[in-house]
């Protein structure tokens, strides 16, 4: 299992594209200069009425699906 360290800061009028379904993926650039795509839906448990903001690790299983999130910062 891979993991990478992405920082994302998605205010809330953005976010609100991924709950009407205009958009599905986030594409994050993690520390190291790699560039991730992942399912917009990962984050729902993080959003705030803000939107999506903190450091966050991505576990991608060797088929590279997104396995797990979770935020190391805030």
């Amino acid at each position: 299992m891979a993991c990478v360290r992405v920082a994302i800061s998605i205010p809330a009028e953005r976010f609100q594209a991924l709950y009407s379904g205009r958009v599905r993926h986030i594409q994050a650039v993690a520390e190291g200069g790699l560039i991730v795509q992942f399912p917009g839906s990962a984050l729902q448990r993080y959003v705030s009425h803000d939107g999506v903001f903190g450091t966050f690790d991505l576990y991608f299983s060797e088929e590279n699906m997104l396995t797990a999130v979770r935020r190391v910062m805030k």
